[in-house]
């Protein structure tokens, strides 16, 4: 199945948090549960927040018992504001909410604002497969054959609605008959580089090995690394926010002149946004004190636990978008406005 579909009236998507362990789909049937998907990351990836925003929207609109359409819209703006509170920096969340609110605010009547909005949210989720190939495509030009290419979490199908961002861009290559091979880092606290990104290569049966994040940099001082591939939650005017621990991945290609580039649909760009702007999410303490029932610290060490970090553009080679390749990626900006 896709990462995250609509399903009989629910939102269907794969629990990510079991994984490699168990594979388990669940239904979120309402706008609660929804939402401690995304906040527990059961549902994560920018491009999958995207289509759980939209679907989230639709949800509503089919929970609602509203009688009038002013009702109703009083209905969708709540769950919206829920919806868009539970994951801060990445933007294709809110992109997801907003576009589908924007569309049903055209409806006649309350079955056109449920038509509207399953209708919008599904084209979101249909669209993401298709602007991943088309990046795809793209991106694997950059890549020679024979390359080991190094990335960072999971910016794969699991990552999206289906096929990935990051790792849509290896496929492409291997699907071009390039030999491709992968280093995926670990990605502490919550490891999806080794939970996620290490199962789908291995379900793709594309070669793969598994390091701790700390290894990176020994591995590109030894020439093992050519390329590095990552992901993007948010990219603004002057960085790229992605996974924490990618800001580091960028000093140590560009020390070692190695290509730094970032895989994401447009939908990610933020057009009026500046680093400073980005409010930084902060998760639980618990991630880093503990690893399931065993502890790693002490009850009451301190954390600090940012979910993302921020690269300048100044260190990353290109862009890959689905419009083509930004090079160099400070001039994301003409692109956006075509």
């Amino acid at each position: 199945m896709k990462t995250i579909e609509w399903n009989n009236g629910t939102v269907t998507l794969i629990d990510q948090t079991l994984l490699p362990a168990e594979y388990r789909t669940i239904r979120c049937n309402t706008i609660p549960l929804l939402c401690e998907a995304i906040e527990s990351l059961r549902i994560r990836g920018a491009p999958a927040l995207g289509a759980a925003g939209g679907y989230g929207v639709a949800l509503a609109a089919h929970l609602s018992v509203a009688t009038t359409l002013e009702q109703l819209m009083h209905d969708l703006e709540a769950a919206s504001g829920m919806l868009k509170r539970t994951r801060p920096t990445a933007i294709n969340l809110a992109y997801g909410v907003d576009r589908v609110m924007n569309a049903v605010r055209s409806s006649s009547d309350i079955d056109e604002a449920r038509r509207i909005s399953l209708r919008e949210a599904s084209a979101i989720a249909d669209e993401d497969v298709e602007r991943n190939r088309r990046l795809g495509e793209h991106g694997a030009a950059l890549l020679d054959d024979g390359d080991t290419v190094l990335t960072h979490c999971n910016a794969g199908r699991l990552a999206c609605v289906d096929w990935g961002t990051a790792i849509g861009v290896i496929r492409a290559a291997i699907d071009c008959g390039k030999k491709i091979s992968v280093v995926s880092c670990e990605t502490r606290p919550l490891n999806q580089g080794s939970r996620l990104t290490v199962w789908e290569l291995m379900q793709d049966r594309i070669p793969v090995t598994l390091i701790a994040d700390s290894a990176a940099g020994s591995m590109m001082r030894a020439g093992k690394i050519d390329k590095v591939i990552v992901g993007a939650d948010r990219i603004t005017r002057d960085a790229v926010f992605n996974k924490i621990g990618t800001y580091t991945h960028s000093v140590l290609a560009k020390e070692h002149n190695i290509p730094f580039y970032v895989a994401a649909p447009i939908s990610t760009f933020d057009p009026v946004g500046l680093e400073r702007d980005v409010v930084i999410e902060e998760r639980g303490p618990d991630e880093l004190r503990m690893t399931g029932d065993v502890m790693l610290a002490p009850a009451d060490a301190v954390v600090y636990n940012p979910a993302f970090d921020a690269t300048p553009l100044a260190n990353i080679t290109a862009v890959i978008t689905e419009a083509g390749v930004v090079c160099p990626a400070e001039s994301w900006m003409d692109m956006i406005r075509v």
